[in-house]
């Protein structure tokens, strides 16, 4: 219990715009959140951008935080800030496709895969987790990387808890699958 009273306390002096209580959140969260970009992303430098981003958003946003499992609160905000990257992304994918097309280039699509003769565990499992759909890659993280309970994430997807068991399921089974094969 005394852990979430000093959590409480912490982020009450992040509400009331204390530098040290935000140094604080940035202490206790920036491994956990960097690893979480870094486990959809594979990029070092992207997840250093997203994990500014989230502590940016975090000081914007911190007034709108009521209450209830803070983790959830922010993983929810990291996982937003990570859908917002992928759209831009598409976004500058379709004008980089259609500059393309205008200066009558051969698509060259950029698609950075780790080989699976690296001979490590780690790569081919970040491999394959890039093989499954943006959905299922961030279920898995939010329940394995960032540790957060079926609770937690069926409150952060708003869908039932059976629904994110189910579906955890399926892309557990899905990256298996591409494990072995």
């Amino acid at each position: 219990m005394g852990r979430s009273v000093e959590l409480a306390r912490i982020i009450d002096g992040c509400k009331s715009g204390d530098a040290d209580s935000f140094a604080q959140v940035v202490d206790m969260y920036s491994g956990r959140c960097y690893g979480y970009f870094y486990r959809l992303t594979g990029d070092r430098d992207l997840s250093d951008e997203l994990l500014s981003e989230l502590f940016i958003r975090l000081v914007e946003k911190i007034g709108s935080y009521k209450g209830g499992a803070f983790e959830s609160w922010l993983f929810k905000i990291a996982s937003n800030i990570f859908h917002d990257h992928l759209r831009g992304k598409q976004r500058r994918k379709k004008l980089l496709e259609t500059r393309r097309g205008q200066l009558e280039l051969e698509p060259d699509l950029n698609e950075q895969r780790v080989s699976d003769e690296a001979g490590d565990r780690l790569d081919r499992l970040q491999a394959q987790l890039s093989r499954l759909d943006d959905d299922t890659r961030d279920l898995i993280l939010l329940r394995f990387y960032s540790e957060l309970s079926f609770k937690e994430i069926a409150e952060l997807r708003s869908e039932p808890i059976g629904t994110a068991l189910s579906k955890l399921h399926r892309g557990l089974k899905k990256l298996r699958e591409l494990m072995e094969g």
